[in-house]
């Protein structure tokens, strides 16, 4: 009674096994009835690979999955994916058809392989039971033409838990740059947990991932340089910690974390009692500028030199901009030699004022080419980081001088602080050229050639 007890339940796993093969088996049919290539003669073939079927299917629970995950299409495709689909893998990076392809989450490597029509996936470790995987297909798939995909392609499947329906979704921008950050690498490890659901930021820095776990997710933006699908010490990234419910937007801001904070690299000449200085890192735009401390002194007997202040470059050129301005109207309005034109009261003034030619913050920027879309907008919400402060003195500098300047207190992005000097040498100036003689003017005349008295003369 038992042995026939258990026969349903040995029934329903073989008739899923037979299921699985005959599945597979539809794969391959499908491959082998697929185009190998495009026939003599006829117009050239333009048409990007196209994907016929997969396996396991999207939203598929596959309890006792031992094979590969396989991705079947409708020709021949290139086992090297086409450049324009992303940076090819680095050292101990991912290459080949491998770097288009994402499985998450795994613990490992994860083996890609080419079948001529289709792509062969499947994890280094194998399997596991009661898992959630994501197999993202990338743009770049190529053809024997070198035809690409340009659209990407999702497959969720299961092990045993039923497909969950949180999204995980945002920006990521190069903070320091000032630009979207293109073709980075999304991280969402589901705490505590140390192993990463896997996405890539579009070209505008856009990600989202979807069909994700209910939880606690610590969610990475990283500039994948070597592409090896980690976060390594000296790739610039971002970070956040967010409680998954049922979807959340992020903006994830990525730049460089060094535990040294930022020293003093280099001083340049700007006028006669301005010294443009110059760190090794950006600085924290909420750092205080007077709470940074600075020393100068005249080498080389080390006598002081009182500091009137440092200053942001654009709170220097602010500064400056409005000197100059005082002193234009002063001298215009000390001059008593040009005749004033009577001003016509009778007239209408008509003229528009113009507009700035500038955005507050951003030199340079014609409010004609301002970009409005959604990157430049998120950009704005935060100060660009400077690796530049403008030391100014109440002295004029000595040509020739040689100054020891030291800062301290300079914190970076991260809050390393840092301390450093430098010594600062004042150009001379260069000498002037004396003046050429003018060619113009008559020479006298010489011995040679004064003019001699004609004989018929005597």
């Amino acid at each position: 009674m038992a042995r026939a007890a258990r026969r349903p339940g040995r029934q329903d796993r073989h008739a899923g096994l037979l299921l699985t093969r005959l599945h597979a088996v539809l794969l391959l049919a499908l491959a082998a009835c697929a185009n190998t290539g495009a026939p003599p003669g006829g117009p050239p073939d333009e048409k990007p690979p196209v994907i016929l079927g997969v396996y396991p299917e999207s939203g598929a629970v596959v309890t006792d999955l031992h094979g590969d995950a396989v991705i079947q299409y409708d020709g021949v495709i290139d086992e090297q994916p086409s450049s324009g689909g992303g940076a090819a893998g680095g050292a101990g990076g991912t290459a080949g058809l491998a770097s288009r392809v994402l499985l998450s989450p795994t613990r490992g490597p994860v083996k890609v392989s080419w079948h001529r029509s289709s792509i062969h996936v499947k994890p280094q470790e194998g399997w596991k039971p009661g898992r959630v995987y994501r197999l993202e297909i990338l743009p770049g798939i190529a053809d024997l033409q070198r035809n690409a995909t340009k659209d990407r392609r999702l497959i969720v499947f299961s092990t045993g838990p039923a497909i969950p329906a949180a999204t995980i979704s945002g920006v990521a921008v190069q903070w320091v740059e000032q630009r979207p950050l293109l073709g980075g690498l999304i991280r969402a490890v589901p705490l505590p947990d140390t192993i990463a659901y896997l996405t890539m930021t579009d070209s505008s820095g856009a990600f989202r991932l979807e069909q994700l776990p209910r939880g606690r997710y610590a969610v990475y933006a990283v500039a994948d340089q070597n592409t090896n699908r980690l976060r390594d010490r000296r790739e610039a990234y971002d970070s956040t910690s967010v409680t998954l419910d049922s979807s959340v937007a992020l903006v994830l801001w990525a730049f460089s974390h060094d535990t040294i904070g930022p020293r003093l690299r280099q001083a340049d000449a700007i006028d006669s009692s301005a010294v443009r200085l110059t760190f090794t890192q950006p600085l924290d735009p909420a750092l205080r500028i007077d709470s940074l401390r600075v020393r100068v002194v005249v080498l080389p007997d080390s006598a002081p030199v009182r500091v009137q202040g440092l200053f942001t470059p654009a709170d220097f050129d602010s500064l400056t901009a409005r000197a100059r301005a005082a002193a234009d109207s002063a001298r215009a309005a000390n001059d008593t030699t040009a005749p004033r034109a009577p001003r016509d009261t009778t007239k209408r003034d008509t003229t528009e004022a113009p507009a700035p030619s500038a955005r507050p913050g951003r030199p340079g920027a014609r409010r004609e080419e301002q970009d409005t879309s959604a990157v430049h907008l998120i950009l704005e919400q935060r100060p660009v980081p400077q690796d530049k402060l403008v030391l100014r003195v109440d002295t004029t500098l000595a040509p020739g001088g040689r100054y020891f300047i030291e800062v301290l207190g300079a914190r970076n992005l991260n809050g390393a602080r840092g301390e450093g000097h430098t010594v600062h040498v004042v150009p001379k100036p260069k000498p002037v050229p004396a003046a050429r003689a003018d060619s113009t003017r008559a020479r006298p005349p010489t011995d040679s050639t004064r003019a001699k008295p004609d004989s018929s003369d005597r």
